[in-house]
């Protein structure tokens, strides 16, 4: 296993755990604060088609990720409007929204952009780009260090844009805001006994419509980041099942953010590697279908977190609605 390999595993498993990691930061916020969300799904795959529509009409990255971001918190205010205010089901709710950002998606791209569904290619100028040069085309310090700092720490960690270090960096700012702030601890003995929250003078519908307010900032650039940094266009049910995956990285790290964003970290190495193993022969069988080489990184990560998440405990008010007691 030489040092390319291993910078080129490195790198494709931040690129490929950053949406995932940033969507499962949102649920797990949401969630602490006692409301389900199923939507993840759905909200990413918006935002990636707003992303994608506005930043390839306007030719701004600015624009994209505020259209992304936009989308996504309208969503998750729809989402609180049914579940919070009118306290409908969350899971429906949660569902429907995943339905209609499936279908929405496709005819408003057929209709806008008569491409099938899809989105016209960003450009180039416009998609969010690495802050460091890669690896094979540095010509400063890091390459002459020598080939495992050129390609481990040059490629597999520097090479990345900013939305990659945002996601990892936000995991200790989540962490710290749920255990260190006022608001946090709030948000979370909201998701635990909203009676008691209501009982101390503070608005139990205001702290869940602030943590759906913050789901929605962040499954935007969940979103954004699959037009912007990983693919180069919008294409229908891009997410391909990413925010389900999300979901379950949250529920094996038992809603804390440390080990989701190990469990995400494990669906991108999978990934990463299932990339690798296409065109693959094994010995007596043939060439492994691309199908099932495809399927594989979702199987094992069910597998292994149903195999290993031991005993989850959700906040204890999680998908109850809270009726104010007169």
């Amino acid at each position: 296993m030489d040092e390319i390999f291993i910078g080129s595993m490195l790198a494709s498993t931040l690129r490929v755990s950053t949406p995932l990691l940033l969507c499962a930061l949102a649920g797990l916020i949401c969630e602490r604060s006692g409301v389900i969300d199923l939507g993840l799904e759905g909200k990413m795959l918006f935002a990636a088609f707003a992303a994608a529509a506005a930043a390839s009409a306007s030719q701004s990255t600015g624009l994209g990720l505020l259209a992304a971001i936009g989308v996504a918190c309208a969503l998750s205010l729809l989402h609180g409007f049914a579940c919070v205010t009118h306290r409908g089901d969350q899971v429906v709710s949660g569902v429907a929204i995943n339905m209609v950002a499936a279908g929405l998606t496709v005819v408003l791209g057929i209709a806008w952009f008569k491409q099938g569904g899809q989105t016209p290619p960003v450009a180039a100028d416009v998609r969010l780009t690495g802050l460091i040069p890669a690896w094979s085309e540095a010509s400063g310090a890091v390459a002459d260090l020598g080939p495992w700092f050129g390609a481990v720490l040059g490629h597999g960690l520097l090479s990345h844009n900013v939305l990659v270090y945002l996601a990892f960096a936000l995991v200790a700012a989540v962490w710290f805001f749920l255990e260190r702030t006022k608001p946090g601890l709030r948000l979370r003995a909201v998701g635990e006994n909203p009676a008691m929250v209501d009982a101390a003078g503070v608005s139990v519908a205001k702290l869940r419509y602030m943590a759906l307010l913050i789901n929605g900032l962040l499954c935007g650039l969940a979103g954004s980041y699959l037009v912007l940094a990983q693919n180069a266009s919008f294409s229908p049910n891009m997410t391909a099942g990413r925010g389900y995956i999300a979901l379950a990285a949250m529920i094996f790290g038992k809603w804390k953010p440390l080990p989701t964003m190990f469990a995400c970290l494990l669906f991108g190495f999978l990934d990463a590697l299932a990339i690798r193993l296409q065109g693959a022969v094994l010995p007596g069988v043939g060439e492994v279908p691309v199908q099932l080489i495809q399927a594989l990184p979702y199987l094992l990560t069910v597998v292994l977190l149903a195999g290993f998440i031991g005993q989850a405990t959700a906040p204890k008010a999680l998908g109850l609605p809270y009726i104010k007691e007169r």
